[in-house]
């Protein structure tokens, strides 16, 4: 996990490798660690070096979300691969998790 950038209110953070059972938790406690500042209200994950997810990374992504969301916040996602596009799609997550255009940052 790589911090990337912080602006006006927004971080952020690129994943790599795989989000699984095996190191959910780990990524779980660095983003609370992250989000402990209350002045962060929007949270955009960089996935495109992230390989693998499975429930236990949907958790982590729904568990930030609702954190956000409790402080007027959002939670974005952008540069998915194609195999955790079709898990998005799939599991339906674009329906609550923005998902932004690569290029231009825009909603798609």
């Amino acid at each position: 996990m790589h911090n990337l950038k912080e602006r006006y209110g927004t971080v952020t953070v690129a994943l790599s490798g795989e989000l699984d059972h095996c190191n959910a938790s780990k990524i779980r406690r660095q983003l609370d660690d992250l989000l402990a500042d209350e002045d962060i209200l929007r949270l955009c994950l960089d996935l495109s070096d992230l390989t693998f997810m499975d429930s236990s990374g949907i958790g982590v992504l729904l568990g930030r979300l609702r954190i956000l969301e409790q402080r007027g916040g959002s939670l974005a996602v952008k540069n998915m691969s194609q195999p955790i596009a079709k898990l998005f799609h799939l599991t339906g997550l674009q329906r609550v998790i923005q998902v932004e255009n690569d290029k231009t940052g825009g909603r798609l």
